[in-house]
């Protein structure tokens, strides 16, 4: 048996103000835990994308979460469970006034391909994305590039982020 306090585990560089990795921790080997808190305009990821292995479930605790997918939005509240397949598009947000709160759950541990769309700007399109986690100053930091052009899509800090997450 392994117990873990969720607060206890470090907070991860994610477009949330709270992301920790429970899966190392737990000593898990077959499925991945994800503890989120997002706050108003915070995401679960870093893009729309999908895994071609694994499939995704999350549970949101409290708030209201609004899950971005190929047949429109869906909102995911307090209580409630969403399951998305393998190669199944999508993006969760909190777009509400209060905090979320969610555990994020997926099986198998492993991604296969994983593409990761945002919109470029110097594209004019949703293209494919590479991430890279830099040191910036001491801190670490997460870039998003387009994989056509190499043009900057997004950039995270550890924590809550002021204004709009990208």
């Amino acid at each position: 048996m392994n117990r873990v306090r969720i607060d206890d585990v470090e907070n991860d560089v994610q477009p949330a103000a709270v992301m920790r990795k429970l899966t190392e921790p737990l000593g898990l080997t077959d499925v991945a835990i994800n503890y989120y808190e997002l706050e108003p305009g915070d995401s679960f990821a870093f893009a729309y994308h999908s895994h071609e292995v694994q499939e995704e479930v999350f549970c949101v605790l409290s708030g209201t979460a609004t899950f971005e997918t190929e047949d429109g939005p869906v909102e995911v509240g307090p209580n409630e469970i969403v399951r998305f397949g393998r190669e199944e598009f999508q993006r969760g947000w909190n777009h509400g006034n209060e905090r979320v709160r969610a555990l994020a759950i997926g099986a198998p541990l492993e991604y296969g391909f994983q593409p990761k769309l945002r919109y470029c700007e110097e594209c004019d399109a949703e293209t494919d994305t590479d991430l890279n986690r830099i040191d910036d100053d001491g801190k670490e930091v997460v870039v998003a590039r387009c994989v056509e052009c190499g043009f900057e899509t997004g950039r995270w800090y550890r924590g809550s982020m002021d204004g709009t997450v990208p």
